[in-house]
């Protein structure tokens, strides 16, 4: 009897200790999850335990949260992630630049986002980090240069002309000798051939074929995939960072999502290209035949790095997935968001049109047609046009990093911490995870004008309206192509290609508002994108009217 019921009191004490162990491991995750690492530093309240405030973060339309944000909180702010955690939003341009430029490597994508990269790109220089970026960077370098950039001119030219040709066929059919055009549809398909003839000197045929297979995975990729995320999928990205890379891997690659299913079904479409493709270079390099394409230049330099520096197959396949949806996603996109500023500010499109008008006659007396690199340089106001369109309207959305070992962001302006107390840096430790906002940052009044609100090319041609005090970004110290180790390798590629293009729409087409434009909003899809409200399920939309210019536009 009693060595029964010792027995049992050794059953019922070992119950009783693996529930105390269990209650004290969760107790010490809730403390982890709950610990406020940056207490005093102001921020919004906490929506719920579960989601913090990711739901205005990633479910607002592009930019509306940050601008209220730091305009009430200022240039850091304090917000809650999922599970309670403290995330920094930094828009301080001292404290950007310190991430991005002056550390270098020391901070690094999130694990989660990373697999975001390797979904949308293979494992090419947006998913690499530290030694692996820098080889694969390496290569790509000498394919990216303004000399490479400016070559492609008659490219850009020609694409932009065949799509010109489409829709003056279209108008003139119209008794009004006008049309209506969804901008992002047409401008995707002009940029996609305009890439793979620069990109990898091949025709995909976007422009003449409305079934093209590219152009068909290609469209509403972005929305399909990341647009109106639910609050169960923040959740789940944020757990993701607790998971081994493989298992977020397999995950990922197996899991019966439909928004999976379209990243998946495009990377296997432009794989198989991608694979093609990559072949002929190899192929064309050996007997001597390379030619100037951007992926020609990588694969020769890449064959002329040491072995050990090279990128494998599978990496040169990434890079040209990465290149195809990049080089034409944002471009395309640069361009609608443009073209509908020229819709709103009829006198902005005519004065920009008697400068390019002005540009033809210069042209005519040298005895050429056509306009080169060079010819952009003689535009102001067109250069004017292109970086309050790449401020006003960054298709980027957010850069994730976290700090990877112990460090102080240095600060532009001093942070008024909730204890009353004012600090001039703001240690953080490793680990530590923060949000840049490309849109705020834009918008800073103390950099750009008290009008960053507004769409105002001329702050581009006041002497010191734009305050260059910390340098940060590529260009224009804008945060369009972000700064640093990490910077958009291909600017000036998208700078030359945006200004052709916009001279062969402007010099061509005048462009007004529809009805829907007032029902326009700036749709977060990862990327932002023009969507109608009321129609949002059916992804990107911008619908203007398109209609002859004079010939004699003065």
């Amino acid at each position: 009897m009693d060595s029964d019921l010792s027995g049992s009191d050794f059953s019922r004490s070992t119950r009783i200790s693996v529930l105390l162990v269990s209650y004290v491991l969760l107790y010490l995750c809730y403390k982890r999850w709950t610990r406020p690492e940056f207490p005093n530093v102001p921020g919004p309240d906490s929506k719920s335990w579960w989601l913090g405030n990711m739901g205005e973060l990633m479910q607002n339309q592009a930019g509306l949260t940050e601008f209220s944000w730091q305009e009430k909180y200022g240039y850091i702010t304090r917000f809650k992630a999922p599970f309670n955690n403290d995330r920094l939003l930094i828009t301080d341009p001292k404290a950007l630049q310190h991430i991005f430029q002056t550390s270098g490597y020391r901070w690094q994508k999130y694990t989660e986002r990373r697999e975001i990269s390797r979904l949308t790109g293979g494992r090419g220089i947006l998913w690499a980090e530290a030694d692996i970026h820098k080889r694969q960077r390496k290569v790509m370098i000498p394919g990216f240069g303004f000399p490479e950039a400016k070559n492609f001119v008659p490219i850009f030219l020609s694409c932009a002309e065949a799509m010109c040709a489409r829709w003056r066929d279209i108008m003139s059919a119209n008794p009004d000798q006008s049309a209506v055009f969804d901008l992002p549809d047409w401008l995707s398909r002009a940029t996609l051939d305009a890439i793979g003839q620069a990109a990898f000197d091949y025709h995909f045929g976007a422009i003449a074929d409305d079934e093209n297979e590219l152009q068909d995975v290609y469209r509403n990729m972005m929305h399909n995939a990341f647009g109106s995320p639910s609050n169960g999928a923040l959740i789940g990205l944020d757990i993701a960072q607790y998971l081994p890379s493989r298992v977020i891997q397999i995950i990922t690659d197996y899991l019966p999502s439909p928004r999976l299913r379209v990243l998946r079904r495009n990377g296997q479409t432009v794989d198989r290209v991608a694979k093609e493709l990559v072949e002929m270079k190899f192929n064309a390099l050996l007997e001597g035949k390379g030619k100037r394409d951007v992926m020609s230049l990588l694969v020769k330099a890449n064959a002329s790095e040491d072995p050990k520096t090279r990128l494998s197959n599978e990496e040169l396949i990434a890079q040209m997935r990465t290149i195809a949806l990049a080089g034409h996603e944002t471009t395309s996109n640069t361009l609608s968001w443009m073209m509908l500023e020229m819709a709103r500010h009829p006198d902005m499109q005519t004065r920009l049109r008697q400068e390019i008008r002005q540009a033809e006659r210069t042209l005519q007396k040298q005895g050429r047609v056509d306009f080169n690199a060079q010819d952009f340089e003689t535009m102001p106001y067109m250069t004017a046009v292109l970086k309050e369109t790449l401020r006003f309207h960054p298709v980027a959305i957010h850069l994730y990093r976290r700090a990877v070992e112990d460090d102080v962001l240095p600060l532009s302006k001093p942070i008024m911490l909730t204890n009353e107390e004012a600090i001039t840096e703001l240690p953080v430790p490793k680990g530590t995870k923060i949000v840049a906002s490309m849109h705020a940052y834009n918008r800073n009044q103390e950099i750009f004008g008290e009008d960053a609100h507004t769409f105002n090319p001329d702050r581009w041609l006041i002497p010191n309206y734009v305050k260059t005090g910390v340098s940060w970004g590529v260009y224009a110290n804008l945060a369009t192509f972000s700064a640093g180790v990490r910077s958009c390798i291909g600017w000036r590629f998208a700078l030359i290609e945006l200004q052709t293009f916009m001279i062969e729409l402007l010099r061509n087409f005048e462009f007004s508002k529809t009805s829907k434009i007032d029902k326009l909003r700036r749709e977060a899809c990862l990327v932002m994108v023009p969507t109608i409200e009321g129609e949002v399920e059916k992804g990107s939309q911008m619908p203007l009217r398109v209609s002859f210019a004079s010939a004699g536009d003065e």
